[in-house]
């Protein structure tokens, strides 16, 4: 048998990354190809370094969709071996775990996830039997799948544990650990909780499940409370947490993987206040400037925008445009940009313009303004904004009107 490095680490206090860009990802209606698959799984593994297994699993796809759908998986799980943890996630049905198990086959740290019900609504609609019938013939699944290869860990994801009974809940967090399961996914499917009723879930299912039970958290985006919600889960002791580039997932996303893995790493106490005290995360601290490298390269995969208010990441991170902000650029900002994650502070014309920073810009384009041409050239900008109904104005618009600014005075002196 395989040692289960993630289950390892969760036990270790240390956090492990469920990423799901590729697999819940596709619900929201994007595609990756397998090769993007692969590559994203090596780059994420490479922000850990040789511990890319340890704080990172890969969830590479759903192979049981179609033909093409197990061979991208396949080809993940092939090509990046030992970068990551890579898992196959499939239903709670039988061919569905022999397919799962057999597209992770013979690759190191290979694990597959089975979904299954946890509420009585759900079981109903996914198996037709209730909450207890399909978590018991979960048990057997698990064995069954331990059974056609053991260096494959398992883990199993309960289907709207939000809603369901936590006590069963725990009973079956229990029994499934027991039958071998390496985690137990908590999932709020819907995305229906509120910060308290995470915490109050996950402290009644640890509290009722024991101590070999690591359980990991999958918390949808619905009320836009997802990172809140994952937050709450660590506090509360889970150590497994799920997210997503850019958030995508079904429907409305969940947590975003860049946020959440920059908000527990770039501040070592602000990661104590969630983890707790003495608290360390890491077997190596991940390398943040890979981050929006990363972010755009799964930007333009699938056709997700990186806006201006997409935090970390996004086109509004260490953009400058007004005044105090310009002149004390770190007592606007919770973090250095450049410092952190490589990004170069900019400075941005827009109808809120001071001439300090119009004088900058200008500069940018090697003209010099004295302050009589400082002041035309930031009534030139504030003008062109509201005429034209665009807040930024285009760096080639303004160096435009400052050769012609030249011009003019050149002609003047001659």
């Amino acid at each position: 048998m395989a040692r289960d490095l993630v289950r390892e680490s969760a036990l270790a206090g240390r956090v492990v990354l469920w990423e799901e860009s590729a697999r819940d990802g596709a619900q929201a209606k994007t595609l990756m190809s397998a090769d993007f698959r692969a590559r994203l799984a090596r780059e994420q593994g490479q922000i850990f370094g040789v511990d890319g297994p340890r704080h990172m699993v890969f969830a590479a796809g759903f192979p049981a969709v179609c033909v093409e759908e197990f061979e991208a998986v396949r080809q993940v799980a092939v090509e990046a071996e030992g970068a990551v943890s890579v898992a196959a996630v499939c239903r709670g049905r039988a061919a569905d775990v022999r397919q799962a198990v057999a597209s992770v086959r013979g690759t190191a740290h290979a694990r597959v996830m089975v979904v299954v019900p946890a509420s009585e609504a759900m079981a109903q609609v996914m198996t037709h039997r209730s909450a207890r019938d399909a978590l018991e013939g979960a048990v057997t699944l698990v064995k069954d799948a331990k059974g056609l290869d053991d260096t494959v860990a398992v883990d199993v994801c309960l289907a709207d544990a939000s809603r369901a009974d936590h006590e069963l809940t725990a009973a079956y967090a229990a029994a499934l650990t027991e039958a071998g399961a390496g985690t137990i996914v908590l999932a709020d499917t819907i995305g229906c909780q509120l910060p308290t009723d995470t915490a109050e879930m996950v402290t009644r299912v640890r509290a009722e499940s024991g101590d070999r039970v690591v359980l990991a958290s999958h918390l949808h985006n619905d009320l836009g409370l997802g990172l809140a919600n994952t937050l709450q889960a660590l506090r509360a002791g889970v150590r497994v947490v799920a997210s997503s580039w850019l958030g995508i997932a079904e429907r409305s996303g969940m947590v975003a993987t860049e946020q959440l893995l920059f908000l527990l790493a770039h501040r070592p106490e602000l990661a104590a206040q969630i983890l707790g005290p003495g608290a360390d995360a890491w077997w190596t601290a991940p390398d943040l400037p890979r981050l929006p490298g990363i972010a755009r390269m799964v930007s333009e995969e699938i056709g997700v925008p990186l806006t201006v208010t997409t935090p970390i990441v996004g086109d509004g991170v260490g953009t400058i445009s007004t005044g105090t902000p310009f002149v004390h650029p770190r007592l606007f900002q919770p973090f250095d940009p450049q410092e952190l994650l490589g990004i170069a502070p900019s400075v941005v014309l827009t109808h809120l313009a001071s001439t300090r920073v119009v004088t900058v810009v200008a500069a940018r384009h090697g003209h010099h303004l004295d302050d009589a041409q400082a002041k035309a050239a930031m009534r030139w900008v504030k003008t062109r904004a509201y005429r034209t109904g665009r807040a930024v104005v285009p760096d080639d618009a303004f160096a435009a009107y400052l050769d012609g600014l030249h011009d003019t005075v050149t002609g003047d002196q001659e």
